[in-house]
């Protein structure tokens, strides 16, 4: 496999620190509030990295962190008068739930802060011990840019940029600085500390994290591969690499990779979307794998602008996949190996290539519509094309549902019951020979918009809609 280190800004070999295992870490989200396109998109590609490593043979440890105490989360508590930990519950909770209806696999493993504050004491103690951090007379605890001579060789930039991002604090040695303990000395949300009572800085999480969860061997880098969006290469990504390399005297990890940016073109989203940003809103509208089939269809490293016109166009081409699948539904998917199969995951190791990918599903769909027209019987051609579109849902994470119950989407439930009583009740007439009324029943679901078709396995339906 091949990717795109965002840090060497080149496309590397990957060449894993322990034979056939992969640890991988990716920044998870800060749980205030309900998850947006951004934190959809970054959650597919990696992922989709995820899987493609898997399908390489690789062993994967995924760890997706959950950042459960923050000022935002705190204030969001006060807002609506409850409890830190009731915010992050119930938002934890919708970001699980919205991540799986867009087919993300759980992680292997979800650190929350909350839960990892003796590690992050930890780490602070040793930056502490080595000269790397210092306190000043309100008890925060800062880390002391100016001692660490590779600052900044993660992200490239010249130290005059920094001083916009980071609080200006007059005891700061450098306006580079950043938290690693914040003092709390009121009753707002803190923890006990052997440095008193707190909260940890954000930047301390994810390093603390892969020391005591995901740490692979004892050699050069902590992990193979840390990854999230674009936005975090700085500051976020430099000062855990920062923390951790002055922490430990190993480099964090050997990979670097980020996803580009999701912007929302507002001249071409409808009514029925609205410029919401929020995941949960186009989920409504749209089915989870159509979102995800859209989302994935571009470069990971590119910006996406998300537009309801191109969302609409991509649910057509996901159709076609569907339409194919219903041509094969009866026969069981058998593993086997097919030149399909080797050229998508090709593609997919250099450096997560779906464009190309996109490109063969859609020549695999075409080519088996003509071969089908032409045999429709062939049973070895039938197993193989059904084989290779297992291998799409197992890699791509699409095409996995009933072909019929997909084109069912958007229906509501009440509309769900009373189409299946008339089909029921069709099947009873058709039983009995009661054709008229048998035609019609279908007479009714046509006028309602949906297809009927009887198969050797039953009779399913769709709308046409």
């Amino acid at each position: 496999m091949f990717i795109y280190d965002s840090v060497k800004k080149t496309k590397l070999e990957f060449k894993s620190l322990i034979e056939g295992k992969v640890s991988l870490y990716v920044c998870g989200p800060t749980v205030y509030d309900d998850a947006h396109l951004g934190h959809a998109k970054s959650a597919l590609v990696f992922d989709l990295l995820r899987r493609v490593l898997e399908a390489d043979g690789y062993e994967v440890t995924y760890a997706r962190n959950i950042t459960d105490i923050d000022d935002k989360i705190i204030n969001k508590a006060l807002e609506l008068g409850v409890t830190t930990n009731e915010i992050a519950t119930v938002y934890t909770a919708a970001y699980h739930r919205d991540m799986n209806t867009i087919g993300i696999r759980p992680p292997t493993l979800e650190p929350k802060a909350t839960e990892s504050i003796d590690a992050m004491a930890e780490m602070i103690q040793k930056l502490l011990d080595k000269k790397h951090a210092y306190t000043i007379s309100n008890g925060d605890i800062y880390f002391d840019t100016a001692s660490d001579k590779n600052y900044l060789s993660l992200s490239n930039r010249q130290s005059n940029e920094t001083i916009s991002r980071v609080e200006k604090v007059s005891e700061k040695r450098s306006e580079a600085d950043f938290a690693l303990w914040k003092a709390v000395h009121d009753e707002s949300v803190a923890f006990d500390s052997p440095f008193g009572r707190g909260r940890p800085g954000w930047h301390l999480e994810c390093s603390a994290m892969i020391e005591q969860y995901v740490r692979q061997g004892e050699g050069q880098y902590a992990i193979d591969i840390h990854g999230g969006g674009a936005d975090l290469l700085f500051p976020h990504h430099e000062n855990e690499a920062a923390q951790t390399r002055c922490a430990t005297n190993h480099e964090l990890a050997a990979y670097w990779m980020h996803n580009g940016f999701v912007t929302i073109d507002g001249e071409k989203m409808s009514k029925s979307l609205g410029n919401s940003f929020f995941l949960k809103d186009a989920l409504k509208v749209y089915d989870g794998e159509v979102l995800r089939f859209y989302l994935t269809s571009t470069h990971y490293r590119g910006d996406f602008n998300f537009n309801e016109e191109d969302l609409i166009a991509s649910k057509k081409r996901l159709d076609r996949l569907y339409r194919l699948k219903k041509r094969l539904f009866g026969l069981d998917a058998p593993e086997i190996k097919t030149d399909f199969n080797a050229a998508l995951l090709e593609v997919l190791n250099d450096d997560l290539n779906v464009s190309k990918a996109y490109a063969l599903i859609d020549e695999l769909i075409s080519t088996a519509n003509d071969a089908l027209d032409t045999n429709p019987k062939d049973k070895g051609y039938r197993q193989s094309l059904l084989s290779s579109l297992s291998f799409i849902e197992t890699v791509l994470g699409f095409g996995g549902q009933n072909p019929f119950e997909y084109f069912q989407f958007g229906l509501d439930e009440a509309v769900k019951i009373k189409i299946n009583n008339l089909v029921t009740q069709r099947n009873i007439a058709k039983k009995e020979k009661d054709f008229a009324t048998s035609d019609a029943i279908r007479d009714e679901l046509t006028a309602l918009g949906i297809s009927i078709m009887d198969t050797p396995q039953g009779t399913f339906w769709e709308s046409r809609d």
